[in-house]
């Protein structure tokens, strides 16, 4: 019966501090437009990024997490949005054209790649560094904000020892409960928004 309660209030707790996700509409590199209201009854992460960021390469060329964490999630019906807020100019901030060759070096394969230079999205969530991750679920509530793990470092060889807060919140989600960690610290590169 304790038992009981605890999940009852733990499962109130969890939803009271879920809030709805800001509304988002951005280009793809495509030239596709991508609302928020695209993806109802969707589960989406929108991963703000910088390749030429090193905690961002951590997690990319030196050693496949995230693309592996895109082609997992991607294959279970998770919207992957991947969100570059740099400014034209700025670190991050890369010609389409090399852009592609980039993402095909890093072997990376979000559902799309969404352009924010104005860095009103980014904003609106409040992503300070890169990788900054932000999970909505199929309500359209924020249940995620924070790292991609536990390891603040660049080093690849620390992500297996890592606790994986995205991994274990997209589990939960896909299995129906609520996300035990919603916020945790986001660690990597400031945001290089426009001025």
């Amino acid at each position: 019966m304790k038992k009981l309660l605890y999940l009852l209030a733990f499962g109130l707790t969890t939803t009271l501090f879920a809030a709805p996700a800001p509304s988002f509409e951005l280009i793809d590199t495509e030239g596709k437009t991508h609302k928020s209201s695209d993806y109802k009854d969707k589960i989406i992460v929108l991963e703000f990024i910088n390749y030429a960021c090193p905690f961002v390469k951590k997690h990319y060329n030196a050693s496949d997490n995230i693309p592996n964490l895109q082609k997992t999630y991607k294959d279970k019906g998770v919207i992957w949005l991947s969100v570059c807020s740099s400014a034209k100019g700025k670190q991050g901030s890369y010609p389409l054209s090399e852009l592609k060759k980039i993402q095909t070096k890093n072997g990376a394969s979000p559902s799309a790649y969404l352009l924010d230079e104005d860095g009103s999205v980014g904003k609106a969530y409040g992503a300070r560094v890169t990788p900054h991750i932000f999970i909505i679920d199929k309500s359209g509530n924020l249940v995620y904000q924070g790292g991609i793990d536990s390891k603040k470092s660049t080093k690849a060889s620390d992500i297996e020892s890592a606790e994986p807060y995205v991994k274990n919140a997209l589990d939960e989600l896909i299995q129906g409960k609520p996300v035990s960690k919603t916020k945790t610290k986001a660690y990597g590169c400031g945001v290089k928004y426009a001025k």
